[in-house]
């Protein structure tokens, strides 16, 4: 029996993705963890991407372009979340979320 994957079933993983990502952002209390659940929702987005162009148009290649630039968006993503987390961690000695209390008064 030869089953195919389609667009929904590309959907449904990437709602799933998205949804865990989400979760994560909402419920984690650490700040690297949350960076990560960032990372998984914007994988969620590119697997859309890339999905929706490759049964919409699959002659064009504009889903996988744009896939390209949320791939480098999330990399500066990491980088300048990284490093704000790492000069905090050295101040407070603590990546816990609710430790970064600096601008409420």
């Amino acid at each position: 029996m030869l089953t195919t994957i389609s667009l929904t079933h590309y959907m449904v993983l990437s709602a799933l993705l998205f949804g865990i990502g989400l979760f994560g952002v909402l419920a984690k209390k650490n700040a690297i963890a949350v960076l990560i659940c960032i990372e998984l929702m914007l994988n969620a987005v590119n697997i859309n991407l890339v999905a929706i162009s490759k049964f919409v148009t699959p002659t064009l290649f504009i889903g996988q372009i744009f896939a390209i630039f949320v791939i480098t968006v999330a990399a500066a993503e990491v980088g300048v979340g990284l490093a704000i987390i790492i000069a905090i961690y050295r101040n407070k000695v603590s990546v816990n979320l609710d430790d970064f209390d600096w601008l409420k008064w």
